[in-house]
């Protein structure tokens, strides 16, 4: 796919443009991916401790102050420069649209969590395959019964994302991610699925399924930035606008090495 090859900047382009619309995953080698939560003011300081307090399913890389349209870590206009977003209001999601610029408001304050798209390119570059990317899918997350740290309305469980590996690769999975503090780092948890309420591995909440052969391979399972989006469900927000699952902010700024 070309759009890998491209820099994060001619990335965006194409995604204010409506050029391309589909997953990020693979896109824009060495550079940190984000997912993106928009709220009205009045919810953002609890939030914000939300995400303190939950680091491993939120690590914030950038909060833009009420108003800003412009990430510190990327020279770009968050209300265009994602291939597509979500729009939920009062706890249900109203619509995807693929350009936020006329639902802006002045009050709106915007949070740049860490994705685990970062880290993939580690990943495959230890011969690690990932299915969701061979099979052009959305990555599969699911939504748990791990328990996220209450912080004011903001309460709710973790959704993860999953990746089927073979069982000789899981280790060196674990050791390459759990370096990415600010992508989630490490697994959460390894197998079993129904230990965290995943009661159909085939049938994701968010994201698209994969194929493959249980016998061969083991889904591990990594925190995810859509928990944000769980959790806001909860607390009913008159609007929180957010990435659609799979479609993130590529910034400029390189992962971690």
């Amino acid at each position: 796919m070309e759009a890998i090859y491209m820099k994060p900047k001619q990335q965006r382009e194409k995604f204010r443009s409506n050029q391309y619309t589909g997953t990020t995953s693979g896109m824009c080698d060495n550079y940190l991916q984000a997912n993106m939560i928009i709220l009205p003011k009045e919810y953002a300081f609890e939030f914000l401790l939300f995400c303190l307090r939950n680091p491993r399913s939120c690590p914030i890389v950038d909060v833009l102050e009420e108003g800003v349209t412009q990430p510190r870590i990327a020279d770009a206009d968050i209300r265009t420069d994602l291939p597509k977003y979500r729009i939920y209001r009062k706890g249900k999601l109203e619509k995807e649209v693929v350009d936020i610029t006329d639902e802006w408001r002045d009050d709106f304050v915007t949070f740049l969590i860490g994705c685990s798209f970062t880290f993939e390119k580690s990943l495959i570059g230890e011969g690690i395959g990932l299915l969701h990317q061979e099979q052009n899918r959305v990555v599969p997350m699911f939504k748990t019964t791990i328990p996220c740290e209450k912080a004011g309305r903001f309460e709710g469980n973790m959704v993860v994302s999953m990746r089927a590996l073979k069982e000789d690769e899981i280790e060196k999975a674990v050791q390459i991610t759990e370096k990415f503090e600010t992508s989630h780092g490490g697994p959460v948890h390894i197998g079993h699925p129904e230990e965290i309420g995943i009661a159909d591995i085939q049938k994701p909440d968010y994201g698209e399924s994969v194929s493959f052969d249980e016998n061969e391979r083991t889904p591990v399972f990594w925190a995810c930035g859509v928990t944000p989006q769980n959790v806001g469900l909860n607390v009913k927000p008159s609007i929180m606008i957010a990435h659609a699952p799979g479609h993130m902010l590529i910034t400029d700024q390189l992962e971690e090495q």
